[in-house]
């Protein structure tokens, strides 16, 4: 497990659904298992988006909070 390293970030903001979802996927796949990416998006579908994303991928949504308009998701990968 890498909990004591910092998550990977990911700046989606401004990206619509379902490209913030589609560069997730693809940097969680370049963590080791346990390792953690934190995304910001903007698209207020992307609550949604994540959600799915973690019941059909496994990964781990660890927070998840909202600040002026960005969202920002911490997920983890499983291990």
């Amino acid at each position: 497990m890498s909990a004591g390293n910092p998550p990977v970030l990911l700046d989606t903001s401004g990206l619509k659904c379902p490209l913030p979802v589609l560069k997730a996927r693809k940097a969680m796949k370049a963590l080791p298992p346990g390792g953690r990416l934190k995304v910001l998006a903007t698209d207020p579908g992307a609550v949604q988006d994540f959600a799915h994303f973690c019941a059909t991928t496994g990964a781990r949504l660890i927070a998840q909070r909202e600040d002026n308009g960005v969202l920002e998701f911490e997920l983890e990968k499983p291990a």
